[in-house]
């Protein structure tokens, strides 16, 4: 078997072969665009051959950037369009195509890699592990009324509380590059962002509102008029509206443009798509089991592929140290590293003092952007502590500035 990679002259044969590794068919591609493979890059991918030169497995990557504690910006491989042919299934192939994928990011001088997990029991075992989380919110019309605290007159009460800007009511072909740019700079302060390439917007692929499907967009603006949020939205069945993502500045923009969905005639739920676990809309409602919570579940995968760069990269909220026993058994490869903090910045070097912890890869991951703690992960068996007082410090160094959320769907 070959593991080789693409061309754009490769396209068809590697979307067929994808496709068939599922069971299924590609749709028929549109005039405007939206077949999300219209975004791959080929010269990132991979196919995997028979000796007879048949295609049996794909592989790719998009080059991203993802936001980390800090608001720091950083290349990372999205790993995307994984499959291999139910006939050669279980013969090493998946394996293969992973080794050749990561040592091709590293060649590319990537020291993060990240996926989207069709299934969770496949890519722990490639030294990935979950990092961020997301939600569907299901509000009955009837009892989703607003009621902030009165907390809000305070004159130190949080921005949050207030809102002076307006809202427009458009369709999601009027305002294509308002979407592109509020966007953007949401995602640059937001930990476990994921950039949206222009190429994306341009030719529609992935899921709305990214694609051309139809959409009706509630665009915030600021005091000033200028974008600063938006709600795509449709309604389907059952009088339902759902909510594609909602993306907002500040917590204030987010009340504002919740409170105009949930305002909507005619409708008897509104459902949020993607909602962040942490968000603070709950406690808003006047009835606090307004909002139901259901599909919750894991979003991001964080694979690190250079340890000491990846934990110097991001930033850090408090000084301290800690020594880190990692192990990466899909690679062969073990380090330990002390990690000490100081003024926000960190050093990793590795030592040979004793460890704090030890780790898999992929649980290095899963802390990574400060979603998971590490105390969580101790407890459940995956992170060995060597002295008492550990895990906690371990818990205060990872936390991030925010909670990670990633909307991107690739």
């Amino acid at each position: 078997m070959e593991i080789r990679s693409t061309t754009d002259q490769d396209l068809d044969v590697f979307v067929n072969t994808l496709f068939a590794a599922f069971g299924r068919f590609p749709e028929t591609p549109t005039d405007g665009g939206g077949v999300w493979w219209s975004a791959l890059e080929m010269d990132r991918s991979l196919l995997a051959m028979t000796a007879d030169g048949r295609p049996v497995g794909t592989a790719g990557a998009y080059s991203f950037e993802l936001t980390l504690p800090g608001e720091i910006l950083v290349p990372a491989g999205g790993v995307t369009a994984v499959g291999v042919l139910p006939s050669h299934r279980r013969q090493g192939v998946l394996s293969a195509m992973m080794r050749h994928q990561l040592t091709e990011l590293r060649s590319r001088g990537e020291f993060l890699s990240v996926l989207l997990a069709s299934e969770a029991l496949i890519y722990r075992r490639f030294g990935y592990g979950p990092a961020t989380y997301t939600q569907r919110l299901t509000v009955p019309r009837h009892r989703a009324a607003l009621a902030l605290p009165r907390a809000r007159a305070a004159v130190d009460a949080p921005a949050a509380v207030s809102d002076t800007g307006s809202i427009e009511l458009l369709r999601r072909t009027e305002c294509g590059t308002i979407l592109e740019e509020v966007y953007d700079r949401y995602r640059r302060a937001q930990p476990g962002a994921l950039s949206r390439p222009h190429r994306w917007w341009a030719v529609g692929a992935g899921q709305p509102p990214v694609s051309p499907a139809p959409r009706y967009v509630a665009v915030h603006r600021d005091a000033e008029g200028v974008p600063d949020g938006y709600a795509s939205y449709a309604m389907g069945e059952s009088e339902t509206l759902t909510v594609d993502e909602t993306i907002a500045s500040d917590d204030a923009v987010f009340t504002a443009l919740a409170r105009f969905v949930l305002g909507h005639d005619l409708v008897a739920q509104v459902v949020f798509k993607h909602f962040p676990p942490e968000h603070p809309l709950r406690w808003q409602f006047a009835d606090f089991r307004a909002g139901q919570v259901s599909d919750d579940t894991d979003w991001l995968w964080v694979r690190l592929l250079d340890v000491p760069r990846a934990l110097t990269a991001r930033g850090w909220f408090m000084d301290g140290e800690l020594v880190l026993d990692v192990e990466d058994p899909f690679l062969g490869e073990h380090g330990r590293y002390l990690l000490a903090v100081r003024d926000g910045k960190a050093d990793c070097v590795p030592t040979d003092r004793e460890p704090d912890l030890s780790l898999d890869v992929s649980d290095l991951g899963s802390i990574y952007l400060g979603g998971t703690a590490p105390s969580t992960l101790v407890r459940a068996g995956h992170i060995r502590a060597h002295r008492p007082g550990a895990a906690a410090l371990a818990d205060a160094l990872f936390r991030a500035e925010r909670s990670p959320h990633c909307l991107h769907w690739f």
